[in-house]
């Protein structure tokens, strides 16, 4: 199994990567970037000992590998694969969103319906199934970029001024494609090995150049990361930034400036139906986003429990109407958790013999998300109140024999000193008020695309030709003559 160590030494090739105008030459050292790749290591090194059982014989390449990548082909392989994802996202937190386990969901997916990847024109069921082998043996890391650029939300990319804004193909070779253009949004994609470039955004028959799907090394000549401005470099310490400092995923612009895309390395080529069946008749967006939900229940215990402690700690626990808060809190994760095992309890084998999670109870959850975790993020602010506010600057006012006094006479609650006062709202205002707390407030409201697209896939899977059945058959059963 692969090591962090061997993961840090991976992704040290000389990658493109761009931050404040400078390119960065030691991704794995520069302090955008180190924070969140000696995480990534971490659960490396995590899935790599035996004692925490995050690993199982694959018969796709007749040896072990991370539980995280399975393709379920039994209830009992479902349950430990979710067991396998709650442990990375125990370590984090729930606060890496985009780890190796979640587009490692997708591609299992697709492997485990290699014919989506069959047109009429070509045949990709080979690279896709060889590729998830690879995935399996090397335990890669894989990012993805599935949008496009926000030129415009209302017309596709056909319709842009411009030559391939959205990434598409320049130039068909016999040996693989050029393509050129942009996609975004590639979260953690300076510390991945590869990325997996495609379009989830539905296209019009006029996008066919733009309709492709590709894994590509982040490394490969003329692909170009632009992130976001990073903000770990900011964390002045893991005391007052202890999110900040370890778990900031960085967004990317992905550029490709006449990128060569070997044949082998592609799934879909000019096909817009295609798109959409990589995603949805693999069954690969209900694994991907299954990991996602497993993971955004490990952030909500951790949020409940950052809350309850302030109530603890400053004795408002206490008082009827924030015991009444931390109840409507405590509902909300269980609500989000309960939805996550009732998908995996009724999961249902596939035609391929993969155990999907119910729809309905996963795509429930997801549908609430950009209202649910504001709602906790607003009690979690009024439980704080004013004392995220009035804290030291740093840590530095703690140690100064000529500040320490004034902390530990003002700053402090009865049984709790300053310095663990101070550490405990610390880290709520790193969860709700910071830079990292405020990216992460607009990631989960649309990691799974805008509200109405999320509430889409509810509605879609919702099962109402049942519901509207049953309601036709009350309403027959009486009519007017029906009187007493």
């Amino acid at each position: 199994m692969r090591k962090g160590s061997e993961y840090l030494a991976a992704i040290a090739d000389g990658r493109e990567v761009y931050v404040d105008g400078d390119r960065v030459r030691d991704v794995a050292g520069h302090p955008a970037f180190a924070p969140i790749a000696r995480t990534m290591s971490e659960l490396y090194d995590i899935a790599a000992d035996p004692a925490n059982g995050m690993t199982a014989y694959a018969r796709e390449i007749d040896g072990p590998a991370n539980l995280v990548y399975s393709i379920p082909q039994t209830h009992e392989q479902l349950v430990v694969r979710r067991k396998a994802i709650e442990t990375w996202a125990r370590h984090t937190h729930g606060w890496v969103g985009r780890g190796p386990d979640h587009v490692g969901s997708f591609l299992a997916g697709f492997a485990a319906h290699p014919e989506a990847f069959r047109s009429e024109t070509h045949d990709f069921s080979h690279n896709v199934t060889a590729y998830y082998d690879r995935l399996l043996s090397d335990s890669l890391y894989v990012s993805y970029a599935i949008i496009p650029p926000q030129v415009s939300r209302i017309t596709t990319a056909h319709a842009w001024e411009g030559d391939l804004i959205q990434v598409g193909v320049a130039e068909e070779r016999g040996d693989g494609i050029v393509v050129r253009g942009a996609q975004m949004l590639a979260t953690g994609a300076a510390v991945s090995d590869e990325i997996f470039v495609s379009c989830i955004k539905p296209l019009t028959p006029e996008d066919r150049d733009f309709a492709l799907g590709f894994v590509v090394p982040v490394a490969t000549p003329g692909l170009k990361l632009y992130c976001r401005r990073p903000y770990a470099p900011a964390a002045t310490s893991h005391y007052d930034y202890p999110l900040s400092s370890r778990y900031d995923e960085t967004d990317a612009l992905v550029v490709f400036a006449d990128v060569f895309v070997p044949w082998e390395r592609i799934f879909v080529y000019r096909d817009v139906e295609g798109l959409r069946r990589q995603f949805f008749d693999t069954g690969a967006h209900i694994l991907g986003n299954s990991q996602a939900q497993i993971r955004f229940v490990a952030k909500l215990r951790f949020l409940a429990g950052v809350a309850r402690k302030v109530a603890q700690t400053t004795h408002i626990d206490r008082i009827p109407s924030v015991q009444e808060k931390l109840g409507e809190l405590a509902a909300l994760v269980s609500l989000v958790e309960s939805a996550v095992l009732a998908a995996e309890y009724t999961a249902e084998p596939d035609e391929a013999g993969m155990w999907r999670p119910t729809p309905r109870s996963l795509y429930g959850a997801i549908a609430l998300q950009a209202e649910l975790y504001p709602r906790v993020l607003a009690i979690l602010r009024e439980l704080t109140g004013g004392g995220v506010l009035q804290l030291p600057s740093s840590v530095a006012e703690l140690r100064n024999p000529a500040t320490r006094p004034d902390m530990d006479r003002y700053v402090q609650s009865p049984g709790v000193p300053a310095e663990e006062r101070v550490k405990l709202f610390k880290l709520a205002w790193d969860a709700i008020g910071s830079e990292f707390a405020g990216r992460h407030h607009q990631y989960e409201m649309f990691y799974a695309g805008a509200p109405h697209v999320a509430k889409g896939y509810a509605y879609r899977n919702f099962g109402y030709e049942e519901t509207l059945a049953e309601v036709d058959a009350f309403l027959a059963s009486y009519g007017l003559d029906d009187v007493w």
